[in-house]
Formats: C-alpha cells, structure tokens, sequence
C-alpha cells in the first residue's frame, strides 16, 4: 500500500518532496572547545538528504545555552564557516535543512559553560537525574535567573543566531520550545516563578519566534512545543490553555510550520491542528523507535501535513526509501548515540548496500 508519507507537500510556506521528515536529535560531533561542526558531520547529513525536511541538532544560540560535550553552536564566523559545509552537503544530494535552535537553561552544567552558573526563569534546580559532561554524569545545579534585560538580550541572541543559520545556507530555523528547555522552562509552572512581566509563561516564547521571524522571515521560521511533557522537572498546571494562547498569538503569522510532539496525557495534537492555520508537523515520542503506521494515520487523516522521525532516521538513512519499498527497519545502536566517530553513526546500512 502507498504510504501517504511519500507524498509531496505544498503548503503556504514550505514545499517538500514527501512528508516524512527528520527531527532534531543530539549526536555530539562537534567540536566541543569551539563549538565548530566537524566534516563527520556533512556526511552523516547528507545521508539523510532524502527526507522531506532535515531538522538539524540543538544548535546553542547563545554561549550559556550549551546542554552537553561536542554540541554545536551558531554564534561565531568559524561555526557559520562550519555549518555551510553541512548544508552545502545537504543541498549537493538535493536536501532540505533547518537549523534547530536550543538554549538549554537550566539543563547545563558549569562544567559546560567555562565555569558560569546555567540560567533560568527563575533559581529553581532540577532535582532528578544528572546532566551529562566530559567527566561523566553530574548533578543539576542551582541556576542563576536571568535578569529581565538579559530576558530581553536571550531574545535578541535567537535572532542573531538566526541570522547567523541562513549566513551559513540553512533553508530556515526552528525554535526549540520543547523538552524542559528555556523556552518550555519559561512556559512550566515548575520552573517559572517570577514576578515580572515574564510571569506570563506564554511572553518569552512568542518574542523570541516574533524575533527570529523578523530577522529571517516568518516563512523561513518554525517552532517545536511539547505540551505536557514532564521531562526535566517541567509541571504545567493548564496545558491545554497555556498552549491554545501560544498557538493563538502565532496562527496566521506566516510561520513555516509548528512542529508538536505529542507526548503527555493532553492530546495536543487533536486538539492544536484546528486551532494552527498553516502547516503543521507532527512526532509522537514514545519509548521504541518506529510508529510509521501512526505516522501515516496522522497525515492521511490530516491530524499532521508533515511527521518527524527520530531514531527511525537515525538508523535509517534511506527512510523514505524503505517506506517505498515496504522493507525492513534497522534498530539504533546504543553506541556511538552521542559522540564518538563514525560507528553508531555513518555505518547504518542502506538497502543498495
């Protein structure tokens, strides 16, 4: 049977071959003193030049927003000289590529920061599990909270990171306001306590998407959400409301699209896709990797115009190939998930051998 993911998309604002696509996903290749993609790197995305959309790993927009060894970063000449290489690769196997922007907050340790304190909307630590450093796992830190000019700077730091992302040839940017990160700290009750005018959970997100698309264009700007996702402390009291008033203030703006994972008890998608006008990419986190038949229920019944994979892709790299040919998945490797050199990372196996 055709698999509706095979289809291309047209939408208001994004044009693609087919509609299955490739979510953001840590890797840890880069060079972790500056920040700077490695050749790796190109060829494991150009491999994966067959989605109808590559999402790029969580790319720091600002120094304090760095979340782990060897992730990359977006905010000097040698990581822009880095990422045209990437994209380069991409665009020469005819891809597509968005950059994913990632200011981690509290998820971060001094260990990863030259010794800063990580910041938040407010000094409220995450008190289970670990972040990951070079020496190993190590417990969350109290973080600092920013200060509402620095609030107001962390804005304009996405925007120049988004300029920085079309500077070194990516085809657009989607911000990252999923998963217990900056943006999603500031929509979390947990780890929003503050009294100013970015008590309201929903502020610092839309000004930062209002920023990037002003920067780069709204039809080259998206935004990832996860509503109700507990990962990392996050407790959001009313997700339903908090994420109908950040859809709300965004539908009709000309985004490229808004990427929803649906994660947590509120169905968001079901009840987000009549509330967002343009195009809408879907993921479904879950525990296994796969779901291709849930994916293909979401776009043929028009829950989602577009669905992202993880580990799928990770593991896949001709993903649209196998779906074509009703083949076989390979299953990710546990090594080389984050860091290390091409095994676990180059050396999934394709159908042509």
């Amino acid at each position: 049977m055709h698999s509706p993911l095979l289809d291309p998309y047209r939408g208001p604002n994004l044009h693609l071959p087919n509609r299955a696509a490739m979510a953001p996903m840590t890797r840890s290749r880069a060079d972790d003193v500056t920040g700077v993609p490695t050749p790796i790197m190109a060829a494991y995305y150009a491999q994966r030049a067959a989605a109808g959309l590559i999402v790029s790993e969580g790319i720091w927009p600002h120094r304090l927003g760095k979340g782990g060894p060897g992730v990359p970063g977006l905010t000097d000449p040698a990581q822009v000289a880095g990422w045209r290489e990437v994209t380069r690769a991409v665009h020469a196997e005819g891809g597509r590529i968005f950059a994913q922007l990632w200011h981690v907050g509290r998820v971060s340790h001094p260990d990863l920061l030259d010794g800063a304190r990580p910041v938040a909307p407010s000094a409220v630590a995450i008190t289970s599990g670990a972040v990951h450093t070079a020496d190993g796992p190590k417990p969350y830190v109290r973080p600092r909270e920013l200060s509402t000019a620095e609030v107001a700077a962390s804005v304009e730091a996405h925007a120049e990171a988004a300029r920085n992302a079309v500077a070194a040839g990516f085809d657009g940017v989607e911000v990252s306001a999923a998963y217990g990160y900056l943006l999603a700290q500031f929509l979390a009750d947990s780890a929003n306590r503050r009294t100013d005018g970015y008590a309201d959970h929903v502020r610092f997100p839309i000004e930062v998407v209002e920023a990037v698309a002003a920067a780069i264009g709204p039809e080259r700007t998206a935004l990832r959400i996860s509503p109700d996702h507990t990962q990392l402390d996050i407790v959001e009291a009313d997700p339903a409301t908090r994420y109908r008033r950040l859809v709300g203030a965004l539908d009709g703006t000309g985004l490229a699209y808004l990427h929803v994972v649906q994660s947590g008890a509120y169905p968001a998608l079901a009840d987000l896709r009549p509330r967002w006008g343009g195009t809408l990419m879907a993921t479904y986190d879950g525990p296994e990797p796969g779901g291709h038949e849930r994916a293909e229920h979401a776009v043929r019944t028009g829950l989602a115009d577009v669905y992202a994979f993880g580990r799928l892709f990770l593991a896949n790299p001709d993903l649209p190939r196998r779906l074509a040919a009703g083949a076989g998945f390979n299953r990710p490797l546990k090594t080389g998930r984050y860091g290390g050199g091409a095994e676990g990372y180059l050396d999934y196996p394709r159908l042509d051998g």
